[in-house]
């Protein structure tokens, strides 16, 4: 795998369970700046889990998260997190934009005012600065006919890319998606895989889990296969899916057609 800059997301030993069903078993991986990864994996709630941790909305059992210079460790799930820790998950989470499956617009609000919205609450942006800045966004991700329209008149595809023009607005070094194309029809993926593609151009850092295998082999830097709560292999898009190391991980791919014999 190519170098492209130092780690900037770097994982230790990350544990989570709910309801004493482990979720996350001892996960750890450094990301670097500037990476598309992709996660691939059985469905389940193992990818999304991860990715929340990331961002702080879920809390670790234990382990440590470190973006930047933010980091949040627990010894135990026993152990309760104080000041200290939450002051930390604020922090993080002006370093982490997250886009869903799900766009969440405020449908009450325009696409200009859905993008403004945060970094005039949050970061306490003057509004003619915020207004500048989300059109620019929404230039950069092609709606730039749509700012006044409202979530409702949007197609699927539009209304993800206003969601990552929202998460864009504040920033953030790093990018999230948790199955950013699930809900929208095939022809409409195209156009939100590729706003990806030019973020990682930009440099983007990018952690995206997803069931769009061509995009994972083709746009990555390198996909990640999680099953059963941990990592079971890292590798570039070609090995991965030509040949994989781990019979999980080919028996995973086998089940999905045209990808392993």
């Amino acid at each position: 795998m190519e170098e492209r800059g130092k780690a900037l997301i770097t994982v230790r030993d990350l544990r989570k369970s709910f309801d004493d069903e482990d979720v996350l078993v001892g996960v750890s991986i450094d990301i670097r700046e500037g990476d598309l990864v992709s996660i691939i994996g059985p469905s389940g709630c193992v990818k999304s889990t991860f990715l929340r941790c990331l961002n702080g909305l879920e809390i670790l059992d234990s382990g440590t998260v470190s973006i930047g210079d933010v980091t949040l460790t627990r010894t135990s799930p026993e152990e309760r997190p104080g000041r200290a820790f939450m002051e930390a998950t604020h922090e993080l989470r002006k370093e982490v934009g997250i886009v869903f499956q799900g766009f969440n617009l405020f449908p009450h609000k325009t696409v200009l005012e859905n993008v403004m919205l945060a970094p005039v609450v949050v970061k306490g942006c003057g509004r003619e600065e915020a207004r500048n800045e989300a059109l620019r966004l929404l230039g950069k991700v092609g709606l730039e006919g749509y700012a006044h329209r409202y979530p409702v008149t949007l197609s699927g595809g539009q209304a993800q890319r206003a969601a990552i023009a929202r998460a864009l607005a504040m920033s953030p070094r790093v990018m999230l998606y948790d199955e950013p194309t699930s809900a929208l029809d095939p022809e409409l993926v195209g156009e939100v895989l590729q706003v990806m593609k030019d973020l990682d151009d930009e440099g983007m850092t990018q952690v995206i889990v997803t069931h769009e295998m061509r995009f994972a082999r083709e746009a990555s830097d390198y996909v990640v296969f999680m099953d059963r709560g941990e990592i079971v292999e890292v590798a570039d898009g070609d090995e991965m899916f030509t040949a994989p190391r781990n019979e999980r991980t080919r028996d995973f791919l086998r089940h999905l057609v045209g990808v392993l014999p």
